[in-house]
């Protein structure tokens, strides 16, 4: 039966039962090309779509155009959806109609529960798929597992050409880090277990204890045990006697904290805090180094298609009060600095995670600090750790990971070049 608008009836029905998956995953921008050239759509209507902000605001008007399209329109809807590569989305609807006339649906509408995914750190489970600990993101590239790291050393020459420009980085170890991974969760939250989770944590402090860290691990944390136990790491003596510091926090998050296991979050300013120069004064101008995996929102990055084509100076002069002036004055600190913090997604974003080769970010992270250590500063490095990012892409046909993308950053009040000088001097 013809709906209001030409439309039959159950079409609309499938359209308005998925509305909101729709909303969500669909990738308009080749899509509404098909439509055009079918004359489902009009090139006014295209740019209707167009002007919405956002794409979840293009995709509702889309939605609401697309049942007043006439009869063929849905037809043609499916067949764009396929051609377009999100044949998920046409078999969710053809699963609907089905579904209407109390019929299994064709084989070709099964989704293989066995086909590789991608899953993300991100908090609320109701956003994402629930997967069994088997299922991964297809790869793109060779390995079923984390490499085998190697760090190689940076030559004496590297040392001495570079050392006169970059923190002090001599002592042996040359710091202490910390990595904290929390992976099994309970709690009102119900944050679902994070597969892939351990991959990152083993690489991670490999990769530390290679780049001549001593290394100290936590696993599963509530937020309150991360604060004390982040706290009690920030006061340890051994900071005295060491150059540098990392950190590494690997959890479920939203954008401004990370989840404790008990599905509390601590705030990642107040572990900033912890580690600033008024609480720690042991690493005062000494370089900390962050590394955040988790997400810091539930937005999943679709995407979208490319389009061709020296240590303390003087200040120039200092305000006087009118208390009078020290004969003696102190150098002074700002109560944060010498940080550098590099995070997996973007804010409002979700981070991805392979469930077998670990998150997106921590892979490339430990590939390209261990290749480049030897002669690239830290900053330089999470600049190719980004790099990395930006090229991934998702691949999990008949989830909204498929295609998804993820963008990394990192944010610094570091004062000079932060060479990590892996091997030198040379262990007697």
């Amino acid at each position: 039966m013809l709906g209001v608008w030409g439309m039959e009836q159950e079409h609309q029905e499938a359209l308005k039962k998925n509305r909101v998956v729709l909303a969500k995953q669909l990738l308009l921008s080749e899509l509404l090309e098909h439509l055009l050239e079918k004359d489902i759509i009009t090139l006014e209507m295209r740019e209707l779509i167009q002007a919405k902000v956002g794409s979840f605001s293009q995709n509702v008007e889309f939605l609401n155009l697309l049942p007043k399209r006439g009869p063929h329109a849905f037809e043609a809807f499916c067949d764009a959806l396929r051609e377009t590569k999100q044949g998920h989305l046409e078999d969710l609807l053809h699963r609907t109609l089905y579904s209407f006339q109390n019929l299994r649906p064709p084989l070709g509408c099964d989704y293989d529960s066995s086909f590789p995914l991608p899953v993300c750190d991100s908090c609320p489970p109701h956003k994402q798929l629930r997967l069994s600990v088997e299922t991964m993101e297809h790869s793109l590239d060779n390995g079923d597992g984390p490499p085998s790291l190697q760090v190689k050393p940076c030559t004496p020459e590297f040392y001495q050409t570079h050392q006169h420009l970059a923190y002090r980085l001599q002592s042996r170890p040359r710091g202490l880090a910390m990595v904290l991974s929390n992976v099994h969760f309970n709690g009102e939250k119900d944050l679902e277990f994070r597969s892939g989770g351990d991959v990152d944590h083993s690489s991670l402090v490999t990769l530390f204890k290679l780049l001549d860290y001593d290394v100290h691990v936590l696993r599963d944390q509530t937020a309150q045990k991360m604060q004390e136990n982040l706290q009690r790491f920030a006061q340890l003596s051994a900071h005295q006697s060491t150059d540098s510091c990392m950190v590494a926090l690997l959890s479920h998050g939203i954008e401004g904290g990370i989840y404790g296991v008990d599905g509390k979050l601590l705030q990642l300013q107040e572990v900033f805090r912890l580690f600033d120069n008024a609480n720690c004064p042991n690493l005062q101008n000494k370089p900390k180094m962050f590394f955040i995996q988790a997400c810091r929102g539930d937005e999943t990055d679709r995407g979208v298609d490319l389009r061709d084509g020296k240590e303390h100076v003087a200040s120039p002069g200092c305000e006087e009060s009118d208390a009078g002036k020290e004969k003696i004055l102190k150098m002074r600190l700002p109560t944060r600095s010498d940080m550098i913090c590099g995070y997996a997604c973007l804010k409002g974003t979700a981070a991805m995670r392979n469930t077998k080769r670990g998150s997106w970010y921590i892979e490339a992270l430990t590939q390209v600090f261990s290749e480049r250590a030897r002669d690239m500063h830290v900053a330089d490095m999470l600049v190719k750790v980004n790099a990395l990012i930006k090229d991934r892409e998702g691949y999990a046909p008949g989830t909204e990971f498929h295609r998804s993308k993820e963008m990394s950053e990192y944010s610094s009040t570091l004062c000079r070049h932060l060479y990590l000088f892996p091997g030198h001097p040379p262990t007697q």
